[in-house]
């Protein structure tokens, strides 16, 4: 390569982090937020607070293993063990170690020079890799087109919606891999495909091995890429073999990669990750609970946006651009390749390999949405090669213009192609930044002021055994920030994702795996009217998890009967549950000790419950789980809404339906009055009866500026007592309250 290719190559690879970085870094200024509420959302160092849950799990890792030299919190017979998940049992680390590693490197770096706190260099990570995409992208187009298609591609990689998003700084997550490595690897693959020389052909296959094994240290999903470069070559080799073609390059590749690969992951991933590699094949993209996997436990996971099947306009709007762009690309690169005399003027060195590759990539990457959301990640990487060799290819035909007779202005104009191209590179560039510019107030940090200052207050004013309750999707932040343990968080729910027999071959200490049943319970303790029972089902699940109904289980043979009884004994004293077990349900009295020391612990753990106002909409969840019908498999179907209201004269206006007069108190809910009024303001609770033949009641949070309408038959339950009316008037008290959230303990 000349200097001067050197130079253009160095400098359009800058303009491309460049871009990907300062768009990034824009992010920060939470667009979507009012000037003065910017405040509440950002920590002691002036930053947004993080934008996703597990970003709070990676900086907590990360933090394990600079203070003790591994991510899980512990080590119980020579496995790493994280208490800080699902407890009490907590879980076997089998996380993806790469952030961890990166995020750590970086921290001991940069504090030679300066003193950065950990969660500030976790914080900006995602910001210098995310750019990183369209460096490998650009690298693979310019092969085998122009500077403009390549460059098109490395800017398309950088501000494809998803994964721009996902790469924000506050994003600290494994995302932050999933369109680097897929690309890196496959264009060393190609790479060691095509090279003519054995030696380079080795040199590359190994290159991508460890590239690929380097992708199996950031994703648990690294599998989907391997099998498909694996498939596709074997089939693309058996097709050349009936055809008659010369494919040993690509069978030496295959076996050099396959081995390398193979040996990597075993040698230093560990021997579990080995049998996973090989198990997956066929179930490489199942990363979702399947339908009734948990029955007769509800599947909590149907109500996770990430996990429901996209619409067609959930796909393009995250891929951007790009889908059609690629699309188009499909078609025109066919168009060229089956013609001799195009293909070597346009697209001389792309050849049916790379095309067939590219093609079956973004096909395996259509198939993998029905698993849901997450996936369209998957589209990104080929999607966004095609989009660049489009654009490379239209460059190549407009230089056509320069032996026109139609276009004058062009003929033998060199400088003006370059000016056209520049143009076409341009308009393609800033669409796709505005694209996400205009999203920009989409990002809103998960914690807030008042959550983060009662996870400080936890940590100072709880002892180290004190478990937390809570919406498990602030799991992480409280595990983190409080460093107590939590009952139930996003990890556990990555978990349960995943096939149920690696439960059996990683669970080594205890007799726990992480079931959506932790979920039923906590669920049920709120929705629930009986706070005997709810504190009963807390102390349970706090000190002995989940052990009271897989005991249980194992004299009924019946998960539904295991739970019908439970129900019947967490909420009546020791003697009265034992009495319970032996004459109404004929187990023995050793049967009834096994399962009392579970629910009715002599020495209960302490815990504390976490609610939060501006989390109202976690009623959905709570009595839709909660009153599970495990008889009919079948959830609970109750009234429940949740709004905000604005005052405009002497009316009140909710966007969830409701409207009041507020001089005569007239209320009504989608025209029809309420059974209660419930108006809580200033810690005062009245109750006003409407209407008796009503099914519905309406809680008017006055200093919230909040709307609930809720079922009648649920407006004494727990989850209104203390998330919504905020009452001192139950078995729990709160012990310390910050704006919008409130933390409870038992009387």
């Amino acid at each position: 390569m000349s200097k001067k290719k050197l130079a253009i190559t160095i400098t359009i690879i800058s303009i491309i982090f460049i871009v990907g970085f300062i768009l990034r870094v824009e992010s920060t200024h939470l667009y979507g937020i009012s000037s003065d509420e910017k405040a509440y959302y950002q920590d002691q160092n002036g930053l947004p607070y993080m934008y996703e849950p597990d970003s709070y799990y990676n900086y907590r890792l990360t933090k394990n293993y600079m203070e003790h030299g591994y991510l899980g919190d512990v080590k119980v017979n020579g496995t790493e063990w994280d208490f800080h998940s699902y407890a009490p049992s907590g879980v076997p680390m089998d996380y993806p170690p790469l952030i961890v590693y990166l995020a750590a490197l970086i921290y001991k770096f940069i504090n030679i020079f300066a003193s950065v706190p950990l969660l500030v260099v976790c914080f900006w990570l995602p910001a210098f890799v995310g750019p990183l995409a369209g460096v490998v992208a650009y690298l693979f187009v310019k092969k085998y087109t122009n500077n403009y298609g390549a460059a098109a591609a490395g800017i398309l990689a950088v501000t494809a919606p998803l994964y721009f998003f996902r790469t924000v700084p506050g994003w600290f997550d494994t995302d932050m891999f999933n369109v680097f490595f897929p690309i890196l690897v496959t264009w060393l693959f190609v790479e060691a495909v095509t090279s003519k020389k054995i030696k380079n052909q080795i040199l590359l296959a190994i290159s991508a091995a460890f590239a690929m094994f380097m992708f199996a240290l950031a994703w648990n999903g690294w599998q989907y890429q391997f099998y498909l470069l694996v498939l596709f070559t074997s089939f693309y080799i058996l097709w050349g073999k009936i055809k008659a073609m010369d494919v040993k390059n690509c069978f030496y590749v295959l076996l050099t990669f396959f081995v390398v690969t193979t040996l990597l992951v075993g040698v230093f991933a560990g021997f579990l990750d080995l049998i996973n590699l090989f198990e997956s094949p066929v179930t490489l993209i199942g990363m979702t609970s399947g339908q009734g996997l948990w029955a007769p436990w509800p599947d909590v996971y149907v109500s996770v946006s990430e996990l429901a099947k996209p619409s067609f306009y959930d796909v393009v709007s995250q891929v951007g651009m790009t889908f059609f762009m690629s699309i188009l690309g499909f078609l025109w690169m066919l168009r060229i390749l089956i013609n001799k005399k195009f293909k070597k003027q346009y697209l001389s060195k792309m050849s049916n390999f790379i095309y067939l590759l590219l093609l079956f990539w973004t096909l395996m990457g259509a198939i993998a949405l029905q698993q849901g959301y997450r996936f369209i990640m998957l589209l990104i990487p080929p999607m966004v090669l095609s989009s660049g060799i489009l654009v490379g290819i239209i460059v190549e035909y407009s230089k056509v213009l320069k032996k026109s007779e139609r276009f004058p202005i062009f003929k033998n104009k060199t400088y003006l192609i370059h000016v056209l191209a520049l143009l076409i590179l341009f308009v393609v560039s800033i669409t796709s930044v505005v694209l996400v510019f205009n999203n920009f107030d989409t990002l809103t940090p998960v914690p807030n002021d008042d959550m983060w200052d009662s996870a400080l207050w936890i940590n100072n004013n709880t002892s180290n055994d004190t478990i937390i309750i809570s919406n498990w999707g602030y799991g992480h932040v409280f595990a983190a920030i409080a460093d107590r343990p939590v009952s139930f968080d996003g990890r556990t729910a990555y978990i349960e994702t995943l096939p149920l027999r690696q439960f059996d071959s990683s669970y080594k200490f205890g007799s726990e795996s992480p079931s959506t049943s932790r979920e039923y319970w906590i669920d049920h303790a709120f929705a629930t009217d009986n706070q005997t029972l709810s504190l009963g089902i807390f102390r349970m699940i706090t000190t002995s998890g989940d052990m009271a109904y897989i005991t249980l289980d194992k004299y009924t043979k019946n998960t539904t009967s295991s739970v019908e009884i439970l129900n019947s004994i967490l909420g009546v004293d020791e003697e009265t549950a034992r009495s319970i077990l032996i004459n109404n349900y004929g187990l023995t009295e050793k049967q009834a000790d096994d399962i009392l020391q579970y629910t009715h612990p002599i020495h209960p753990r302490p815990f504390v419950i976490v609610t939060s106002l501006t989390d109202l909409n976690r009623g959905v969840a709570i009595f839709k789980f909660g009153n599970w019908n495990f008889n009919e498999a079948k959830e609970g179907n109750y009234t429940y809404s949740t709004g905000n209201f604005v005052i405009e004269g002497n009316t009140l206006n909710s966007d969830n339906g409701v409207v009041m007069d507020l001089k005569t108190g007239d209320i009504k809910w989608n025209g029809k009055h309420p059974y209660f009024l419930i108006s809580v303001e200033n810690g005062t609770i009245k109750k006003q009866k409407i209407d008796n033949g009503s099914e519905f009641s309406i809680a008017v949070l006055w200093n919230r500026n909040r709307i609930v309408v809720i079922d009648k038959t649920l407006e004494n339950s727990m989850f209104m007592k203390l998330w919504v009316e905020n009452s001192n008037e139950t078995i729990f008290k709160p012990i310390y309250g910050k704006g919008a959230v409130t933390v409870w303990q038992y009387k």
